[in-house]
């Protein structure tokens, strides 16, 4: 069966559903679906919970916070919330990491299901989602994620947007409008939605944004203090000179923009419909300086918990300037359907397709290499009848792939990938205990075709992977529970890991695979507690990830075609950590609240007989203050980032840094009304600092002082 007729034979059956709904009354839906209801509702999760409810760590980003927020990237949108940090390859290539794991450990998506891009392919490649079209973004973290897929061990971020509409506006015609800048990238950026109701159950939508940005300015010197002191000793004065480069990092400009036109038929609470979307962006990878090293003096027997940058001698050039050209046009269709009670409460159904490509632009203006990228996935989710204390979903499925990457620098052959499973998610409440199962079912296939440039064979690999997950929670007090979670679960190696054999010009590596890896295994425990009261709150987790045969890719320390040869290989790896976050308010000046908020998180990777895991976080803390009015909000913020000299081999150590951030949000009509004006400064001493999880970071530091102006208007 084809990919088309899977997508048309899910959608079918919702349509007796559907119908049925003409005949139900026009209710608000009570498990809080719709994205305008309570900020603690969880969409994503398969049966919708509180984040107080749900057995793991979970965030959600909605209303003045996410405007507060929001970046033009979707990890540096997310990269303040408990557990998650960034790729920040570049300020426009910038993925999220989860607990310390990236690319095929996260999946990224849009309301449901995958972006249909290949940012996981490599760190230098964009997300295809626009923070500016984001209603909530919500991050699930630990075992309930696993329901999304077996790539999923890491967590889920999913983007929420009304590009199909889930209700019927109030109004003849609803318009939402935002606009920001800032001042770092004099970055401008303009977006637009209008929904229209017709004939009194179906809705029109109509968006569109467009955002520019100049090269980046940044806070302190371009290159780390280990490059610049040997870029500061070269003999070739261009390479001397990139020693003292502070302010604009080269090549960092960007431009995008987007539209999607949709409509969907809604009734009561049900509603079925289709979009149309296409994605167009242009943007550049900031140059590196490289090195080529003569001497290295590695002790694999030494105590990785020190630093140990390694000593070299080199003869550098300035990698050269490239930019991405991307495109993107996709079609998705959604329905929720309230069947009317029976077996079944709900049908859910979420399907998409995409044609994907991208240019890497060489500086003569010629295309160097293109990625082809064409994705098929589909979801479906029969929600129970709530028996008693009893109540369950179960779903499936399916995502078809195919990748062809074309040029002098392709390092991986065309392939194909299918994926189809089956999950379950029951749950049982009996009050002051509540417990809840998981289980995944997912069958892969892979194949890559013969390609003699590569010196691949033909490849055609199958994996079957079970997970599941047990957890259970208790109640202490009014307001509080402690819980426990249990997972095991099984991840198949992807297309690139297993086929990767040649040059990636966006990383500057000669990437190279394993044909013959097999399953990764994951045993994971979680503990949670979470609570509050009036003025108050707080919710910690420390969890801990046992995994056999996990997949990493590592740096040799050879060179094919004056590249650095990255290798994936297989080993034991233990992953452990926490994060915390509380609030309380500790004062009350008339109708203004003031409140305290922390967070801190951690996490530890080591990967078995070999030594820390790359590119992992430090310890961070963050702690603000906040002023919150009827119309007024002000806030002010400390992150702190420790130090991270606990590395891999290759892999250098990277510094301490502080922000200090502040803002002031204005809202008019009051908090019911999405319209607001919030005025912000980051990074206001305008420090050095930069994010350990990124491939670039000692050749691309984080954004100096940036003062940001973002309005939004709801009407």
């Amino acid at each position: 069966m084809s990919a088309r007729s899977i997508l048309l034979a899910t959608v079918a059956l919702s349509l007796p559903a559907i119908a049925h709904a003409q005949h139900a009354p026009a209710t608000e839906a009570e498990d809080g679906y719709h994205y305008e209801q309570a900020p603690d509702i969880v969409i994503t999760a398969p049966i919708m919970r509180t984040t107080a409810d749900i057995l793991s760590g979970t965030t959600v980003l909605s209303g003045a916070e996410l405007t507060r927020t929001l970046k033009p990237t979707l990890g540096d949108t997310l990269a303040r919330q408990p557990g998650v940090s960034s790729t920040s390859f570049g300020p426009s290539a910038s993925r999220p990491v989860l607990r310390g794991f990236q690319g095929e450990r996260i999946r990224v998506l849009t309301d449901g299901i995958g972006s249909f891009d290949v940012s996981n392919t490599s760190v230098d490649h964009a997300v295809t989602i626009n923070p500016l079209t984001a209603d909530r973004i919500e991050v699930l973290r630990g075992p309930a994620a696993l329901l999304f897929g077996s790539s999923a061990v890491g967590g889920v971020v999913n983007v929420i947007d009304s590009r199909i509409p889930r209700r019927l506006p109030d109004e003849a015609i609803h318009v939402d409008a935002i606009g920001t800048y800032g001042s770092a990238a004099d970055e401008r950026s303009i977006g637009g939605a209008v929904e229209v109701p017709v004939a009194g159950k179906i809705v029109l939508h109509l968006d569109g944004s467009y955002a520019r940005s100049d090269d980046l300015r940044t806070g302190g010197y371009i290159l780390a203090p280990a490059l610049r002191a040997i870029a500061a000793e070269s003999d070739e004065e261009e390479i001397r000179e990139n020693a003292q480069a502070r302010g604009r990092l080269e090549n960092s400009s960007a431009e995008t923009w987007d539209v999607a036109g949709g409509a969907s038929i809604v009734v009561g609470d049900s509603h079925l419909g289709f979009s149309l979307a296409h994605y167009r962006s242009n943007y550049g990878i900031p140059p590196r300086l490289e090195f080529e090293e003569h001497d290295h003096d590695h002790d694999h027997d030494h105590d990785h918990d020190h630093d140990h940058e390694h000593e070299e001698e080199e003869e550098g050039h300035s990698h050269e300037d490239v930019r991405l050209d991307v495109r993107q046009t996709r079609g998705d269709i959604r329905g929720d359907i309230a069947t009317g009670g029976g077996l079944l409460q709900r049908i859910r159904v979420r399907a998409g397709f995409a044609d994907y490509r991208h240019d890497e632009i060489e500086p003569s203006g010629e295309v160097g290499t293109s990625f082809f990228n064409q994705g098929y996935e589909g979801r479906l989710e029969l929600v129970q009848t709530r028996r008693g204390d009893w109540d369950g979903v179960v779903g499936g499925q399916f995502f078809l792939r195919n990748l062809n990457v074309v040029g002098e620098e392709k390092f991986v052959p065309k392939s194909e990938t299918q994926q189809y499973g089956v999950f379950t998610l029951q749950s049982l409440d009996l009050g002051a205990v509540r417990a809840e199962a998981g289980l995944r079912y997912e069958h892969s296939v892979l194949k890559a075709a013969a390609d003699a440039d590569l010196g691949n064979p033909d490849y055609d690999r199958t994996f079957d992977a079970f997970s599941g997950s047990l957890g259970a929670s208790v109640a202490l007090a009014d307001g509080w529970r402690i819980g426990l979670n249990g997972s095991r679960s099984e991840r198949a190696p992807s297309a690139e890991e297993l086929f990767a054999n040649g040059p990636h010009a966006g990383t500057q590596a000669f990437e190279i695979g394993d044909p013959d890896f097999v399953k990764e295994t994951s045993w994971g425990l979680e503990g949670t507690i979470k609570g509050g009261g009036d003025g108050y709150s707080l919710s910690a987790s420390v969890f801990h990830n046992w995994i056999d045969d996990y997949i990493y890719e590592t740096q040799t320390g050879e060179e094919i075609d004056e590249l650095p040869v990255y290798r994936y290989a297989q080993a034991d790896a233990r992953y452990w950590g926490f994060e915390v976050e509380g609030s309380a308010r500790v004062a009350r000046l008339g109708s203004t609240a003031i409140n305290v908020d922390a967070l801190a998180d951690y996490v530890r990777a080591t990967i078995i007989e070999n030594g820390p895991a790359p590119r992992i976080p430090p310890l961070r803390l963050l702690g603000g203050v906040e002023a919150q009015g009827e119309r007024f909000t002000v806030r002010g913020e400390v992150e702190h980032a420790f130090e991270q000299d606990r590395i891999a081999d290759f892999e250098t150590s990277t510094d301490a840094y502080t922000l200090v951030n502040a803002s002031v949000a204005f809202q008019p009509f009051g908090s019911g009304n999405r319209t607001s004006l919030v005025l912000s400064a980051n990074n206001i001493f305008d420090v050095e600092a930069r994010r350990h999880a990124s491939f670039l970071k000692d050749f691309a530091p984080l954004a100096g002082r940036d003062i940001r102006l973002t309005l939004r208007a709801s009407l």
